[in-house]
């Protein structure tokens, strides 16, 4: 039985609660399902707190609870869903069970692959073996059209190598919003990785929120330096979701998962 204090427990939580935001986002393809699984996590540990296991990291103990929420549920997205996102849950019942959650704990999320297995539940060597799995699976069925909106040259170079050895094509680099909205009209993609903040002080936000209300289904991939101030929870935010600075696993990993899904939630800028 955890001797853990409510207030210490409650600031344990309340540090990682974005990255468990951000995990359950990407997991689902979705802001609203995804922050309803965090919303259960937290209940399960409001009525056991022994369910938040103190003797490991703290990232890792909640991200423990939420798999065995995520786990009991059969991993899906709930019964009433329909159209783009019943065929991706259709899509990803196909593929190897823990993979993607073992992609994203050990990318995105940044966790060793030692505290990935504690939080499936698996050894240090079979987390390893799914990420290499998720991999391979998910490059077998997805190929398209990446738009890239980022002022900083070298970024958006280094972004484009990343997808085009990923095997996708890159349509253009925009470097305001503008012209973002602009690229998107001449040679629509099917993804679309956005910075915040751009050359002529223009917000990326803006340009896929004006995207996006053409177009509801366009998956988009957000990356910014400050990550937490989009996953508050309190609005419209991101299903997609990495932080500046990046590495190439990260970026490879959120491109192969949003591909899996074709809606995206507008932002309030």
């Amino acid at each position: 039985m955890s001797t853990e204090q409510p207030k210490d427990l409650t600031a344990k939580i309340g540090a990682c609660l974005p990255y468990l935001r951000r995990y359950a986002r990407a997991l689902t393809g979705s802001q609203e399902q995804g922050d309803k699984y965090a919303v259960a996590t937290l209940e399960a540990i409001l009525s056991d707190p022994s369910a938040f296991d103190n003797s490991l990291p703290d990232k890792v103990a909640l991200f423990k609870v939420f798999h065995s929420i995520w786990a009991s549920s059969g991993a899906t997205f709930s019964d009433a869903e329909q159209g783009v996102a019943a065929k991706a849950q259709k899509h990803l019942s196909g593929l190897t069970s823990d993979t993607r959650e073992a992609l994203l704990l050990h990318t995105i999320e940044e966790l060793s692959f030692e505290d990935a297995a504690k939080v499936l539940d698996v050894s240090a060597a079979e987390a390893e073996k799914l990420v290499d799995i998720a991999y391979t699976e998910m490059s077998k069925s997805l190929a398209g059209r990446v738009m890239i909106i980022e002022d900083e040259a070298i970024i958006a170079m280094d972004l484009e190598a990343i997808v085009s050895d990923m095997g996708h094509a890159v349509t253009g680099i925009a470097r305001t919003a503008d012209a973002a909205v602009k690229l998107y009209q001449t040679e629509k993609p099917h993804l679309i990785m956005s910075d915040i903040q751009l050359a002529d002080d223009s917000s990326g936000i803006d340009a896929v929120n004006a995207i996006v209300a053409k177009d509801p289904d366009m998956p988009v991939i957000f990356i910014t330096a400050f990550p937490e101030r989009l996953l508050t929870g309190e609005g419209p935010e991101p299903a997609f979701l990495i932080a500046k600075p990046y590495t190439e696993e990260q970026v490879r990993s959120a491109v192969s998962q949003a591909m899996f899904f074709s809606s995206t939630e507008t932002l309030k800028a």
